[in-house]
């Protein structure tokens, strides 16, 4: 199957999240079952990335979105760990910091897009100042509601400069955010992820929902799409993902770059070299 037409978000489409099944797992019937899928995928992800870091010539963008407990750090863990760190990086947004607060709200995301030859994964990012900011009414409507014509702008433009992008929402039900928090209070472990604003941010989880809603509707366009990606089987998650960004990756073109020296003169130096070695041992 393929999951990116089957999960995408079609530029002006309407969105509504409660018709989507975030429990549902395709033709798999368990993480085994997928297990050897996911694993050629992120091989392929993996292969992939070498050849855009050699090219040098396009770059990757990968943003997850999620509300708390959805599994942005999981799908960082377990489907970019294939891919050199040399030309990955993983970005978490957090709040804002006093010099990030002093310039618009898109600078940081800027300061941290993909170089040429890069994958970039943003977990959380600009889609921050149209989600929590617009919940907690940290700006008005008039500021907030603005911004989804800017981040189509921007995303234009890093596409224009041979940015591929692609979105995703880590969609999970009420009822899977509770059995994570609860999976967390009993692994000590984890402990350290638990926070007394998760359950006041659970109370928020309408409003929140419109606010993805919202965002998906008006910044899911041809070059910088939105997925949906059902995400109670953390499984399934990955198993979808990793299809995305592999297919996508597949089609970007990507050729490594021609040779730069005459190989039969290397080949030659190289037989001297070993040559020269024995020579020596002797």
């Amino acid at each position: 199957m393929d999951y990116r037409k089957k999960f995408v978000v079609e530029a002006g489409s309407e969105v509504r999240l409660h018709r989507l099944d975030p429990g549902y797992k395709g033709k798999h019937a368990s993480h085994n079952e997928a297990l050897p899928e996911i694993a050629k995928h992120v091989a392929r992800m993996g292969q992939l990335q070498y050849v855009l870091y050699a090219d040098g010539t396009q770059s990757l963008l990968v943003v997850l979105q999620a509300l708390d407990a959805g599994g942005k750090d999981g799908v960082v863990r377990h489907l970019f760990s294939g891919m050199n760190p040399q030309g990955t990086t993983a970005v978490a947004f957090k709040p804002p910091s006093p010099v990030e607060a002093a310039h618009d709200f898109l600078w940081r995301a800027h300061l941290h897009a993909p170089a040429k030859g890069e994958v970039v994964i943003f977990n959380r990012s600009h889609y921050e100042d149209v989600l929590v900011v617009r919940v907690h009414k940290l700006v008005p409507q008039s500021v907030w509601s603005k911004r989804y014509k800017l981040i189509n702008h921007f995303e234009k433009m890093l596409w224009a400069n041979g940015t591929h992008i692609l979105k995703f929402f880590l969609h999970i039900s009420p009822e899977e955010q509770l059995t994570r928090f609860k999976e967390r209070l009993d692994d000590p472990a984890r402990h350290w992820k638990i926070s007394e604003a998760d359950y006041a941010e659970r109370k928020l989880w309408p409003k929140y929902i419109a606010a993805f809603e919202d965002a998906l509707e008006q910044t899911s366009t041809r070059h910088a799409p939105w997925y949906v990606i059902p995400s109670n089987h953390k499984w399934f998650r990955d198993l979808a993902i990793s299809q995305i960004v592999a297919d996508t990756m597949g089609d970007m073109g990507l050729k490594l770059p021609p040779t730069r020296v005459d190989i039969k003169d290397i080949r030659r130096k190289y037989h001297e070299a070993v040559a020269e070695r024995v020579r020596v041992k002797r």
